[in-house]
């Protein structure tokens, strides 16, 4: 086997030549470090120009040290006298952004599924695992990090062996940081992985699986060529939303964009489209030619399967703190929705807050991130407010159920006949000897056990279906804390089920302040109302009055604290005399506190939102 750098114009010969794979992996296992290394020893990039996570973009990704967004590579690569075109995708590892996975899993032939000789199969190894045999993928087992001297590579490959069933011989040893191994990943990847199945002579036909807004070339769609080919100046058809355009530019991914005169069928490449809006070449759409549709000799273009709509699992709302840069956030929030197609959001407006948007995510690391986002790019600092599940309702003498979005829209509980919530199916994986400890977090939260697997003698993959309200607050940090970070976990929606659940309010100063209300399980209600009040009380700056917080279900209130009043010395000027001129001024005091108190209104700072949401 000899790698080396092959020329920018090299085209494959034929399509046998060319392996489009993806590396799926747990969060944290080595996906980029071995992505860095296949570009190395590809000589993809210059040595010079090499550095770590060289196809993590966002400044975001590489200070956190996780993917984020999928990010596709072409490779050129000699083997035994042939050349192969490599085309890889590297995906992100943790559960929120398993959507990027999916997609990935939809352009490519096979998949190398990376697992940490140091910590094992984890929850979202397996997950992403299934999805790729969901889609027929050829999978590569492959141990990472076998140069740490905690690596447990014997016990790493029992465990794999256990869930793939394969043989212990066709699991390969790699270290992404020295890159031992990695040269026989590359002999694997072109002998294991089948080269893309499409026919040339056929309509062109591309699936979508991304794309990006460009100033100069406009939308810029990721594609996978299934059949056809497409060249610059090619008028091109979007099969979804019935829209034209003409090609302004092909190419592919070195990982800049290469300008490229033609993409071929089963190669991975870009195609700037010159469209304004992402709206018009949506994630999982067919491009096809427009002349191919008029032609009555030709057979029907059949759009390609494309993907499952996503559903945001979390709902917040983001208000600007000045009103004056609500244009500002809506044009932000815009431009990430361009390059995040499972990011959605709605205006809306709130009392309390003013015009601000309803914003979707896939769970609340997507929400941190999103937000990060806005604070760098754009140098907006949102005040939010608490993250809450799409919730359905069954009014009175309806069959119909009409979704909630936030506690907000819950009407009258005397409108509707039940309200049902969403339940995710939980797995854990961890060593068994947290089993007690794990056991002990859940029992705080609705989750009813299901099933223990055991991988071997020392881990075990523990089962549950939960309320998903429970499992997107603080359950990861808890089972972390719990296990001591050994343990790890996913989870996926699976329907909605009938529980009794109660809208619980917070008023500050006598007002109903909308961002603080949740809906919360009847029984929790007092103790979640009495943390919040709680956190306000020294959240909320004094006043020169009496604030009342109170927590309230319905006309009832069943938490109350109050935040004392500034205590202004009014006698303190008085030196001896009349006791009744103490009276007096004390008197006058008290009545201009009171009247205070009715006009006066409470300022809520943007902390005391965030502090709510911490527990």
């Amino acid at each position: 086997m000899q790698s080396s750098v092959i020329s920018m114009i090299f085209k494959p010969k034929k399509m046998e030549n060319i392996r489009n794979f993806c590396i799926i992996a747990h969060i944290d296992h080595g996906k980029s470090t071995l992505s860095d290394r296949l570009l190395e020893m590809t000589g993809t990039i210059e040595t010079r120009k090499m550095k770590e996570q060289l196809l993590d973009q966002m400044d975001l990704e590489r200070e956190r040290g996780i993917t984020i967004k999928m990010q596709p590579v072409r490779m050129n690569y000699r083997q035994n006298g042939s050349e192969y075109i490599l085309n890889l995708i590297d995906t992100p590892g943790h559960v929120d952004f398993g959507y990027e996975v999916s997609r990935s899993l939809a352009a490519v032939e096979g998949a190398v599924l990376l697992v940490d000789a140091t910590k094992g199969v984890q929850a979202q190894t397996l997950a992403n695992l299934y999805q790729a045999i969901d889609h027929n993928l050829e999978i590569i087992p492959v141990v990472n990090k076998i140069d740490l001297p905690n690596a447990n590579v014997a016990e790493t490959k029992r465990e794999i062996v256990h869930i793939i069933g394969c043989k212990e011989e066709d699991i390969l040893e790699v270290s992404g940081k020295t890159g031992q191994g990695v040269d026989k990943l590359l002999e694997k990847i072109v002998e294991i992985i089948p080269s893309p199945k499409g026919e040339k002579e056929k309509p062109l036909r591309a699936l979508v699986f991304d794309s990006k807004y460009d100033t100069y070339k406009g939308v810029v769609a990721y594609v996978r060529v299934i059949d056809g080919e497409i060249k610059p100046s090619d008028e091109i058809y979007m099969m979804a939303t019935d829209t034209k355009s003409d090609v302004v530019e092909v190419g592919y991914f070195k990982p800049d964009l290469q300008k490229s005169g033609i993409l071929l069928t089963g190669e991975i490449g870009y195609i700037a489209t010159g469209l304004k809006s992402v709206e018009y070449c949506r994630v999982g759409d067919t491009i096809t030619h427009p002349r191919v549709l008029k032609d009555p000799s030709q057979e029907a273009v059949q759009p390609l399967p494309g993907y499952k709509e996503v559903s945001p699992m979390v709902y917040a709302s983001f208000y600007p703190i000045e009103g004056d840069d609500y244009n500002l956030m809506r044009d932000a929030l815009d431009k990430l929705k361009l390059n995040d197609a499972a990011f959605v959001f709605d205006p809306e407006s709130n009392l309390a807050l003013g015009r601000g948007f309803r914003c979707g995510f896939l769970g609340l690391l997507h929400l941190e991130i999103i937000q990060s986002r806005l604070e760098r790019e754009f140098d907006i600092s949102p005040t939010i407010t608490t993250p809450s599940v799409v919730y359905e309702i069954k009014t009175i003498g309806s069959e119909e159920r009409k979704k909630i979005y936030s506690p907000s829209e819950l009407p009258d509980p005397s409108t509707f006949e039940a309200i049902f919530e969403p339940y995710a199916k939980l797995e854990i994986v961890s060593p068994s000897g947290y089993l007690g400890a794990i056991m002990e977090v859940i029992k705080n939260t609705r989750a009813e056990y299901l099933n223990t697997e055991y991988l071997d003698s020392e881990r075990m993959i523990l089962e549950f279906n939960s309320p998903l309200t429970d499992v997107i607050t603080n359950l990861h940090d808890d089972i972390k804390s719990a296990s001591q970070g050994y343990a790890s976990m996913n989870y996926e929606f699976l329907d909605y089920r009938q529980n009794k659940l109660v809208k619980l309010d917070i008023l500050v100063a006598e007002e109903k302040v909308d961002a603080f209300s949740r809906i919360v399980p009847e029984k929790k209600a007092f103790n979640e109302g009495k943390r919040v009040v709680e956190k306000l009380k020294d959240a909320i700056p004094r006043q020169n009055f009496n604030i009342a917080v109170q927590a309230a279900i319905g006309g009832k209130i069943i938490a109350r604290e109050t935040i004392k009043a500034f205590r202004k010395d009014v006698i303190a000027k008085l030196y001896g005399g009349d006791v009744s001129r103490k009276k007096k001024l004390l008197e006058k005091q008290k009545k201009g506190k009171k009247k205070m108190k009715n006009i006066g209104k409470v300022s809520i700072p943007s902390d005391a939102f965030l502090a709510v949401l911490k527990k």
